[in-house]
C-alpha cells in the first residue's frame, strides 16, 4: 500500500513537471520574437536563419514558389511564398513580425538582362522596407556588401568611411547594391530602424548555387584553375557573417553600417590554401589582366549564345585589378564581432562541396 502511494505521488509529480514544461514551451513560443528573413533559401540567408533559430526567434522566411529549398530542410521555419517584386506578398510576409533581416540579393556578376539586377536589388529593397514600415516592424538588419565600399589606392584596407561614389562602382551588380544601400540609408534617415551590414566574401557550407566565390572554391578543388590573376579579397566564414548579423540586430546603431569580414588574402594565397586542403599542387602561373580580358569577353559571348554561365566575366576581370581588402575594426569595436579562422571556412566549404556535388 505504501509502495502504491509512492508510485501515485511519482506519477503525479511527472504529470506536474510535464504540464509545467508544456506551459513554459507555450509561453516561450508566444513570447518569441517573430522575425522575417528574406533570402533564407540562399547561402548567407540560411546561415542567418539558423542563427536566429538558436536564439529562440520564431522565423518566417520569404521564398519564391520556384526557389530551391534544400537549405530550409529540417529547419522549423514558416514559409511565406512571395517575391520582392510583388508588393502585396511582402506586406503579408511582414505582417505581425517584430524584426526583419533583408538578406536576399541578386548576386550575379553577369546577367543576360542587367535590368533584373536593379529590379531585384534596388526596387526589391525599397519594396520590402516600405512593407516593413507599413506593418510596423521594429528592428531591421539590411544586408549590403563590401562591393559598395571604397578601396584606398595605397594598398590599405577599406573601411566604412573610405570615400566612394556611384561612379566608382564597376559593373551592374556593384552599382545595383550601391543604389540599394542608398535606399536603406534613406529609410533610416526617415526614421525606420535600419542597421546595415556589409559582408566581405563569405565561404562555407550550403553554397548551393554556388556564389561566384563558391565556384572558385569548387573549381580549385577539381584542379580547373591552373593559373591566377594578381588580385585579393577578404575571406570570412559564412557562420561568422551570420553571427555579425545577430550582433548588429542586438547592438548596431540605426543608420550605421558595419563590415563583416575576416582575413585579407591574395587570390594566389587562397588557391594555395585550397590546394593544400585537397592535396593538389597550387597554381603556378600568374596571368596578366590584359590576357584574361579577351577570354572574359569571349566567355560572355558564348554564354549569351548557349544560355549558360560564363567561366569568366568582364566585371570580374575589371574588379580583380584592385585588391578588395577591408577592415572589420568598427564591427569588432562596436558590436563585439570576432571572426574565426579563414582556414576553417575553406575546410568547411571543401567538405560541403565534396558531399554535395
Amino acid at each position: 500500500m505504501n509502495r502504491d502511494h509512492h508510485i501515485r505521488r511519482a506519477e503525479s509529480a511527472d504529470q506536474s513537471n510535464s504540464h509545467s514544461t508544456s506551459i513554459k514551451a507555450f509561453l516561450s513560443m508566444v513570447n518569441a520574437v517573430k522575425t522575417l528573413v528574406t533570402g533564407a533559401t540562399g547561402f548567407v540567408g540560411s546561415a542567418v536563419a539558423r542563427r536566429l533559430l538558436r536564439e529562440g526567434h520564431q522565423v518566417r522566411v520569404l521564398a519564391r514558389a520556384s526557389s530551391d529549398r534544400r537549405n530550409l530542410q529540417n529547419l522549423e521555419v514558416e514559409v511565406y511564398e512571395g517575391d520582392l517584386t510583388k508588393t502585396d506578398s511582402l506586406q503579408r510576409a511582414c505582417d505581425g513580425c517584430d524584426a526583419l533581416f533583408h538578406v536576399a540579393a541578386d548576386y550575379r556578376l553577369w546577367a543576360p538582362n542587367s535590368a533584373e539586377l536593379y529590379r531585384n536589388n534596388v526596387d526589391g529593397t525599397r519594396a520590402i522596407l516600405n512593407a516593413a514600415k507599413i506593418t510596423g516592424v521594429s528592428r531591421i538588419v539590411y544586408t549590403s556588401s563590401v562591393a559598395t565600399l571604397g578601396i584606398p589606392g595605397d594598398g590599405r584596407s577599406g573601411d566604412e568611411s573610405t570615400p566612394v561614389s556611384l561612379s566608382n562602382m564597376i559593373g551592374h551588380y556593384k552599382r545595383s547594391k550601391f543604389l540599394a544601400e542608398e535606399v536603406a540609408k534613406e529609410f533610416a534617415r526617415d526614421g525606420l530602424p535600419v542597421v546595415i551590414v556589409n559582408p566581405s566574401t563569405p565561404i562555407g557550407p550550403r553554397d548551393i548555387k554556388p556564389t561566384p566565390t563558391g565556384r572558385i572554391v569548387r573549381d580549385a578543388m577539381a584542379g580547373r584553375l591552373p593559373a591566377y590573376v594578381d588580385t585579393g579579397l577578404n575571406v570570412v566564414h559564412v557562420d561568422d557573417v551570420a553571427e555579425g548579423h545577430w550582433l548588429a540586430y542586438q547592438k548596431g546603431t540605426v543608420g550605421e553600417r558595419y563590415i563583416l569580414g575576416g582575413q585579407n588574402l591574395s587570390l594566389r594565397e587562397l588557391l594555395a590554401e585550397i590546394a593544400d586542403i585537397v592535396g593538389r599542387t597550387p597554381p603556378r602561373w600568374r596571368l596578366p589582366h590584359s590576357v584574361v580580358m579577351p577570354i572574359a569577353y569571349a566567355a560572355e559571348g558564348w554564354a549569351r549564345l548557349t544560355g549558360t554561365q560564363p567561366i569568366a566575366t568582364v566585371e570580374e576581370v575589371r574588379m580583380s585589378k584592385k585588391r578588395m581588402f577591408f577592415s572589420s575594426a568598427k564591427a569588432e569595436r562596436e558590436l563585439g564581432y570576432a571572426p574565426g579562422s579563414f582556414r576553417r571556412a575553406l575546410e568547411d566549404a571543401v567538405t560541403w562541396f565534396k558531399q554535395n556535388q
